[in-house]
C-alpha cells in the first residue's frame, strides 16, 4: 500500500518541478496577456449587470406608473 506521505512528497517536487518550469513562464504570460486583452474590452462583471437589470426594471415599472397617471390626467382634464 502506498504511504500518504510518500505520495505528498512527490506531490510537493512534481510542484516544485512545475513551478521552475517554462510551462510556468507560459502560463504567466499567457495569463497577463489575456487579460490585458480582457481589460481593453469593455466588459462588466456579473454583479454589475445583475444591478443594472434590476435599476432597468425598477425604471421600466415606474415609467408604467407614470404613463398610467398622465393618462388619467388626460381623462381627467378632456372630461371623459
Amino acid at each position: 500500500m502506498l504511504d500518504p506521505k510518500k505520495l505528498e512528497d512527490i506531490g510537493n517536487k512534481m510542484n516544485a518541478l512545475l513551478a521552475n518550469s517554462p510551462a510556468k513562464d507560459f502560463e504567466k504570460n499567457a495569463k497577463a496577456l489575456m487579460s490585458g486583452f480582457l481589460a481593453k474590452l469593455d466588459l462588466v462583471t456579473r454583479e454589475e449587470f445583475d444591478i443594472q437589470a434590476q435599476v432597468l426594471a425598477r425604471t421600466r415599472e415606474k415609467l408604467k406608473e407614470l404613463e398610467a397617471r398622465v393618462e388619467a390626467l388626460e381623462k381627467t382634464r378632456t372630461g371623459q
